[in-house]
C-alpha cells in the first residue's frame, strides 16, 4: 500500500484558448495533484495569453503549474518534453479540452494506494459518458480489438487521455511518438513488459470536430500501424 506519492500531471495544449483556463483551474483544485506541467505546443489562437493569465492570478493552486512552451511538433512531442520535467512519483496526462473531468483524478488513486496495481487507465466506456462520433466510436473499437488479440488482453479503452503510471516506468518506456500515436506506443510497451493495466470507470463528454476535435481517421491509420510493428519488435 502506498501512503504517500507526489502525483505530476503533464498537459499537452495546441490551439485550445477556449477551454484552457476553465481545465487548468478544475486541474490546479484537485487535493491529490502536487504538479502540473504545461506544454504549450505551438499554439496559434490565444492560448497563450489564457495561461499567462491564469498564471498570473491567485487563483487557489496556481503556484502548483509549471509553464513549457515549444514549437508545434504534436501530442506526443508535447508529453515527451513534459516527461523531462516532471519530479512526481506517479505522472498522467491530462488533455487541455473539457473531455476529460479532473475530478475522477482521485478515482484512479485508489487502486494504486491499495496496491492492485501500478498503471491504471481511465476508461471511457466503462463510466458515464456522452455519446461520440460513430467512426470514431468505431475506430477505437477496433484499435482495441487489434491490442487485445495481439497482446494477450481485455482493455475497454486502450486510446484514452488518463493513464497513470510510476514516473519511472514512463520514462523506461522511452516513447518515440510525436502525435496521437503515442497513445498505442505507451498501451503496448507496458504491456510487452508483463504489466497489468487496471481500468477504472472515467466521466466523458466527447466533442466534435466544430468543437475543435483534432483527431481524424490519418491518426487511427498511424495508431494500427504502431500496433502492428511494436508487436514484431522481440
Amino acid at each position: 500500500m502506498i501512503n504517500t506519492m507526489k502525483l505530476s500531471v503533464i498537459m499537452p495544449v495546441y490551439n485550445e484558448a477556449a477551454t484552457v483556463a476553465a481545465i487548468l483551474e478544475k486541474l490546479a483544485r484537485v487535493p491529490v495533484v502536487d504538479e502540473v506541467i504545461v506544454v504549450n505546443d505551438g499554439s496559434t489562437d490565444g492560448t497563450e495569453e489564457k495561461i499567462q493569465t491564469f498564471l498570473k492570478s491567485k487563483k487557489k493552486g496556481v503556484r502548483k503549474v509549471k509553464y513549457f512552451a515549444k514549437k508545434n511538433g504534436g501530442k506526443g512531442s508535447a508529453v515527451r518534453l513534459g516527461l523531462t520535467k516532471v519530479t512526481g512519483d506517479y505522472t498522467m496526462i491530462q488533455d487541455a479540452d473539457l473531455e476529460y473531468d479532473p475530478d475522477d483524478i482521485p478515482e484512479m488513486l485508489k487502486p494504486l494506494k491499495k496496491g492492485k496495481a501500478e498503471v491504471i487507465y481511465g476508461s471511457r466506456f466503462i463510466g458515464p459518458h456522452s455519446n461520440l462520433l460513430f467512426w470514431h466510436r468505431l475506430g477505437n473499437s477496433l484499435l482495441n480489438l487489434s491490442v487485445n488479440l495481439l497482446y494477450d488482453t481485455t482493455l475497454s479503452d486502450m486510446e484514452t487521455c488518463y493513464k497513470l503510471l510510476p514516473t519511472k516506468l514512463w520514462r523506461a518506456l522511452k516513447i518515440r511518438a510525436n502525435k496521437f500515436d503515442i497513445e498505442p506506443e505507451i498501451t503496448c510497451k507496458v504491456l510487452k513488459r508483463g504489466y497489468k493495466i487496471y481500468e477504472v470507470p472515467i466521466t466523458y463528454v466527447g466533442r466534435d470536430f466544430s468543437e475543435g476535435k483534432k483527431i481524424t481517421w490519418r491518426d487511427g491509420l498511424d495508431a494500427f500501424r504502431v500496433i502492428i510493428s511494436l508487436r514484431l519488435v522481440p
